[in-house]
């Protein structure tokens, strides 16, 4: 019998200091998940965190997200250390820490039917002009993302822009301040779908919050989102797939507690008869 908790991170467990949209009357104790620099920069409720570490006691707990490897590697998840974690949006399967050959080389020929990357990022930086754009970036040789100013980016880019890469095998997603541009071909999916064969996973959990989590969400047995991110905000819905209450960090621990009594259920339900008595 084996559950596994596939589960982005940013904005989903984790979240910045900038993102966990807390009011004054509402001041939980928080734990400290990502450090940068000697920095605190990464947080989940002390009570998310408690629970997060029992859960991966009993499942099979999965970082499934769009982080390069180095960037997840910041991150350190209450219990123990996952064996398997997603990074680069399903471009990188790590096992045990170390990055698995041969999915690599899967992933490969999977974006080789979508767009180079150098003509996807000549576009973005060719669009994303200066006035309201502060940099962009390659990820890993796999996708691209452009980090966005203040303002943000004009009415009607978005779309503009995922109508162009849609045309040549591409998707966009928006991240808080963030735009990606990732090859179709490259899924999250795929990745926890490799996992879930290789632990026999009898149930799959998923939680995540953007457009790059919806494939994930429909693909798991049961998911769950928050209110808040782009899943919540386009009024996107599944069969299956939940929403919390609240947003914010203290819908980082409403999912914990949603993931939590999902995996109880499923194993009471698994569970041999007691034998009988007398």
């Amino acid at each position: 019998m084996s559950v596994l908790i596939a589960t982005d991170l940013d904005r989903t467990l984790v979240y910045s200091r900038a993102a966990l949209a807390l009011t004054p009357g509402a001041l939980p104790e928080l734990t400290c998940v990502e450090t940068r620099g000697g920095e605190q920069v990464g947080f989940m409720t002390a009570a998310a965190a408690r629970l997060t570490a029992a859960l991966a006691g009993r499942a099979v707990l999965m970082p499934v997200t769009t982080r390069l490897p180095e960037q997840l590697a910041r991150i350190e998840l209450p219990g123990p250390p996952p064996r398997f974690a997603i990074a680069a949006n399903g471009g990188v399967l790590l096992v045990d820490g170390q990055a698995d050959r041969a999915w690599q080389g899967r992933v490969a020929r999977a974006v080789a039917e979508s767009a180079n990357l150098s003509d996807v990022l000549t576009y973005v930086r060719q669009h994303c002009l200066p006035a309201w754009t502060l940099q962009v970036r390659e990820a890993g040789g796999l996708f691209c993302y452009a980090v966005l100013g203040d303002v943000g980016a004009p009415e009607g880019f978005v779309a503009e822009a995922a109508a162009w890469a849609a045309d040549r095998g591409w998707t966009v997603s928006a991240q808080g301040r963030k735009l990606y541009w990732v090859p179709r071909g490259l899924t999250k999916t795929a990745a926890v779908d490799e996992v879930a064969g290789r632990v026999g996973a009898e149930l799959v959990l998923a939680a995540g919050d953007s457009l790059l989590d919806r494939e994930l969400l429909c693909y798991a047995d049961r998911g769950i989102h928050p209110a808040h991110g782009e899943l919540f905000t386009s009024g996107w819905s599944a069969p299956g797939v939940e929403c919390t209450r609240a947003a914010g960090v203290l819908a980082g621990e409403e999912i914990v507690e949603w993931l939590t009594g999902r995996a109880e259920e499923f194993s009471r339900r698994s569970a041999p008869p007691a034998a009988a008595i007398g």
